[in-house]
């Protein structure tokens, strides 16, 4: 069976990569967990040229998989409104390469929310093929009227060869429309990854390390961390912390460091690539998170709990489910003295540190990339009634 994939993700061309293209995040390595089901991948996404020196990107890593190939089309121009105004520009100019993937394809993947998922899936009810929908936003609170389409359009077309999964998990059903809309969890972390996660004790407090990952935006929380610092020097003098990411908040952060004296307990490390990351995590001793934005399901906080950090979060989309069995601490409100409260409570006590440690792990073995091909993979032939790939 062949599968298109329409996706918004940005890449770019890639010497190094198999397919000759890249891109950052967790895409590329669901991607090649979907490939693993079919007998070919087709992925739809604007490209752009890579660096002219050949230098790997930030972050980058290699698009590829089985019998998987990328078909590029031309970046969408701008962002936000603009981005919108012009996208029919963009749409008449690449119509025919997706126009040719989609007529070629058994099925199509479109991951939502994106105006280049958004076309594909549309056309696959419009061409009676078989749509594989992944939502990956916040599910539970849609807030622009994109949004709520996006969410309407699910819970309409989910049923018969229509799957339909909302990324997340709670313990109520994610539509009370319609009973064919069903969780999914998000993940990059693979079972070997996993497996070598260790728990840990508590460092000493002029050895304690805190760690943020993410796109550095303001509604993620980096800015609270960074103003929690000064409370929190008062009792763990050594504290420090790692920043991870780019974004458009970034600058902001850096002068805030700057404006409160402390440049020199906060390293700025910009974006880096997945074995980077991992790293960084298990060099560091709690994962704090006082994020404030509409989450789906953050890969990251995954990331971190397989590295034996205990988290420190808000009560943000699926983030209670994963603290459940005591693997960190709910915030009640995103604000500097709740953080370092948090953390305090948490590096204080080592016996408590050591079963959120242990818990950490436990939660994060649930959740392998293998896990999440398969449960996708059983919601396809089952709906589908076809094997997805010959001799598998």
């Amino acid at each position: 069976m062949r599968v298109v994939v329409f996706s918004h993700k940005p890449c770019w061309t890639s010497t190094s990569s198999p397919t000759g293209y890249a891109t950052d995040g967790g895409f590329p390595f669901q991607m090649r967990a979907i490939s693993e089901l079919f007998d070919a991948t087709t992925i739809v996404v604007p490209c752009s040229r890579g660096d002219r020196d050949g230098a790997p990107r930030d972050g980058a890593a290699p698009l590829q998989g089985h019998q998987l190939t990328v078909l590029p089309t031309t970046p969408p121009m701008g962002s936000g409104l603009r981005r919108k105004l012009q996208f029919p520009v963009w749409l008449l100019r690449n119509s025919a390469t997706i126009i040719r993937a989609i007529r070629n394809a058994d099925a199509v993947h479109a991951p939502i929310p994106g105006d280049v998922g958004t076309i594909g899936m549309v056309l696959a009810v419009v061409l009676r093929k078989p749509l594989f929908v992944r939502h990956c936003g916040n599910w539970l609170r849609p807030r622009t009227t994109a949004e709520h389409f996006w969410r309407w359009f699910v819970e309409r077309f989910a049923g018969g060869r229509n799957v339909m999964l909302a990324t997340g998990g709670t313990a109520e059903a994610p539509s009370a429309i319609n009973p064919n809309v069903r969780w999914i969890f998000s993940t990059s972390m693979s079972e070997a990854e996993l497996q070598l996660g260790e728990s840990r004790c508590t460092p000493p407090p002029a050895a304690a390390r805190l760690i943020i990952v993410c796109r550095q935006d303001k509604a993620k929380g980096t800015d609270t961390v960074i103003d929690s610092l000064p409370l929190l020097m008062q009792g763990l003098p050594g504290i420090g912390l790692d920043v991870v990411g780019d974004g458009d908040h970034l600058e902001a952060l850096r002068n805030r460091a700057a404006s409160l004296g402390i440049s020199d307990r906060v390293v700025f490390h910009g974006k880096q690539n997945h074995e980077a990351v991992l790293r960084l995590l298990r060099a560091a001793h709690l994962f704090v998170y006082p994020t404030r934005a509409s989450e789906g399901f953050p890969k990251v906080v995954l990331e971190a709990l397989a590295c034996g950090l205990p988290v420190v979060t808000t009560r943000v989309s699926v983030l209670p489910q994963l603290l459940a069995d005591g693997a960190g601490i709910l915030l009640d409100e995103s604000v500097p003295a709740a953080v370092a409260r948090a953390v305090s409570d948490a590096l204080s006590d080592p016996d408590r540190y050591r079963r959120m440690s242990a818990s950490a792990i436990e939660t994060a073995r649930g959740f392998s990339l293998e896990r999440w091909r398969d449960t996708i993979g059983l919601a396809l032939r089952g709906a589908w009634g076809t094997p997805l790939r010959a001799h598998a």
